[in-house]
């Protein structure tokens, strides 16, 4: 077993998870890594990762397969011996916009299925987990859901996405609910408008309205700016705050007059 703290990361090797990985990496944290891409493609990413001193381990997994989400828990298991946190992080867009008065079950499926049925069953397992290890180590230990501010903010021309993410903030506050006794913190990270490839086919639409004044602080968001905010929850650096939310977006849903 490792002696230095263990996060699992979903969607951790590219966007916001990779902003993550590189941000618990460099503060003392072993990872375990879960994506869709093969490990051929990301090794690169997983060395720089390990340069620092990490130890990184990655499996392909899908969080929407409950037999991808106990293969994962296994492997974290066997590498580790351990999990300190658990970023639930891998989510999708759909595949196609489409005005909610023509969207398909289809794509609304795939995205329940991946942004919150995954995370929240992949919560129930791990919680599980950090309940045993809470009975010999009372550590920090806590689990961070990244949301999105699509959660409070209506997007008609992808409901899917938005019902989602606002099905995530009430699992968030579930899970803060239930773990308490067991002294496991859980979060809410909500970020807005953030750079990632995920973001890249509207960029000319965010960049027209940040310029005119859509956000507090105009300019968009980043991975690291995500990595670092997660950090600090996952290493208990904000005491007395379990259930929270914490909006990174620049001041997109602060209400204005």
């Amino acid at each position: 077993m490792t002696t230095r703290n263990v996060a699992l990361i979903t969607g951790g090797t590219r966007g916001i998870g990779a902003g993550i990985a590189e941000r618990l990496a460099a503060d003392g944290f072993d990872l375990m890594l879960a994506g869709r891409r093969s490990e051929e493609e990301i090794d690169p990413f997983l060395t720089s990762l390990e340069q620092g001193g990490a130890t990184v381990r990655y499996l392909r997994a899908d969080v929407a397969s409950r037999d991808d989400r106990e293969a994962l828990l296994q492997a974290t298991e066997e590498a580790f011996g351990r999990l300190d946190v658990l970023v639930n992080n891998a989510g999708m867009a759909p595949r196609r916009r489409a005005d909610i008065l023509e969207a398909d079950e289809a794509s609304f499926e795939e995205l329940i299925r991946t942004n919150l049925q995954g995370p929240y069953f992949l919560t129930q397992s791990a919680a599980q987990w950090m309940i045993r290890q809470q009975a010999v180590s009372r550590e920090h230990r806590a689990i961070i859901h990244v949301g999105s501010v699509s959660a409070e903010v209506a997007s008609i021309n992808r409901g899917d996405y938005c019902v989602s993410k606002a099905g995530i903030a009430m699992a968030s506050r579930l899970w803060a609910v239930r773990l308490a006794e067991h002294g496991i913190s859980v979060y809410e990270v909500r970020p807005g408008i953030i750079a990632t490839d995920m973001t890249s086919a509207v960029k000319d639409k965010y960049d027209r309205l940040i310029q005119g004044g859509l956000l507090l602080e105009a300019r968009w968001g980043t991975p690291e700016d995500i990595g670092r905010a997660v950090s600090v929850l996952a290493r208990g650096e904000i005491p007395y705050a379990t259930g929270s939310v914490l909006h990174l977006d620049g001041g997109l849903t602060v209400p204005r007059l």
